[in-house]
């Protein structure tokens, strides 16, 4: 018996040795993604040419927001048992919006991007048009994110639905009391990248970004978001490899400092300008969707930064507390 055992081990041993496990090459190489996901996925920078973009078009779970109660003193409309709620004194209609965001669709299309839909809206919530804070794409696949507040917490079923019946990896789901929102996540280049702490993303969520970063090889530098503001995407974006797009008022001195150190060229917002004009899209280097709410003084910056603008309207979503960068999801982006 123990002849024959050994015998079988070491023709064990022998298979194992011949048919060894092999780490390399890693999970997020070309050839390696491509053979075992289909394509390469996912993006390394904010800027590289996007190829495919996840949205969601507003619809019945905009209900919600017709139904929300006046608070005069927060100058908004809100409900805090369930945590719906809409700023300012302006509802568009559902027909409005949906008109926007078919326009600034169809622009991204022209531009040569693929547009995928969430397969399924979680019911009553009315910011899933924001498709940006749900997920992440960083090198080779995605990140679900945790949802800070009541109203969008749920999100994060149906973009992982929607990510699987793509194909796409998803290399981490935030979890634990970890929180992190993607309009807060921004790369700078494929070996830095930023994050904004706030109300939406804590230390937890940020650490388990760092996680997957770092398996990558990319450094990622935490922000303070100051006040009750929300996402970083709100006062940076990157629209060229070296060229951001900024509102110098709600940026940390030192974040700006790091940025120049990285040579990182900013073009900062004038008062001219709208609160969402800087929440703009990078579709390719130097090429970038834009509000038509910005300013021309801003346009003629960004035209003398190498960057050109194509406009879209699209302030009645807006007023929903997002912009195009809110709006759209990078799943796919050229490598830079």
């Amino acid at each position: 018996m123990s002849r024959a055992m050994s015998e079988f081990d070491h023709r064990y041993n022998m298979l194992i040795e011949r048919f060894a496990s092999i780490p390399e090459p890693a999970f997020e190489e070309a050839g390696e993604q491509q053979r075992v996901w289909g394509r390469q996925w996912g993006c390394n920078s904010d800027v590289g040419r996007l190829r495919m973009v996840l949205m969601h078009r507003p619809g019945e779970e905009m209900q919600v927001v017709e139904r929300l109660p006046r608070i005069p003193e927060l100058g908004a409309f809100g409900d805090p048992e369930t945590g719906a709620y809409w700023r300012g004194d302006v509802r568009p209609t559902l027909a409005e919006q949906q008109a926007q965001h078919d326009a600034l669709a169809a622009a991204l299309r022209e531009e040569g991007v693929e547009v995928v839909y969430l397969r399924r809206c979680a019911p009553g919530r009315h910011k899933s048009i924001y498709t940006r804070d749900s997920c992440i794409a960083i090198k080779g696949g995605a990140i679900v994110t945790r949802m800070g507040p009541k109203i969008r917490r749920g999100e994060e079923a149906p973009v992982t639905e929607t990510l699987a019946a793509l194909g796409m990896p998803i290399l981490r789901t935030i979890h634990g009391t970890g929180l992190m929102e993607g309009g807060s996540f921004a790369y700078i280049r494929p070996d830095v990248a930023v994050v904004g702490i706030s109300s939406r993303v804590n230390e937890e969520g940020a650490r388990q970004l760092e996680e997957v970063l770092a398996i990558q090889g990319t450094r990622l530098i935490r922000v303070q978001i100051p006040g009750y503001r929300l996402h970083i995407d709100g006062a940076f974006v990157m629209v060229h490899h070296d060229v951001a797009i900024v509102n110098p008022v709600t940026l940390p001195f030192v974040f700006m400092e790091e940025l120049k150190r990285l040579g990182i060229r900013m073009v900062p917002m004038n008062h001219e300008d709208p609160s969402w004009a800087v929440n703009c899209l990078a579709v390719a280097p130097g090429r970038v969707l834009m509000s038509d709410t910005v300013s021309p003084r801003t346009q003629e910056m960004l035209d003398r930064y190498g960057v050109s603008v194509r406009l879209v309207p699209y302030e009645r979503v807006c007023l929903g507390g997002g912009g195009i960068h809110c709006s759209t999801s990078p799943l796919v982006r050229d490598p830079v």
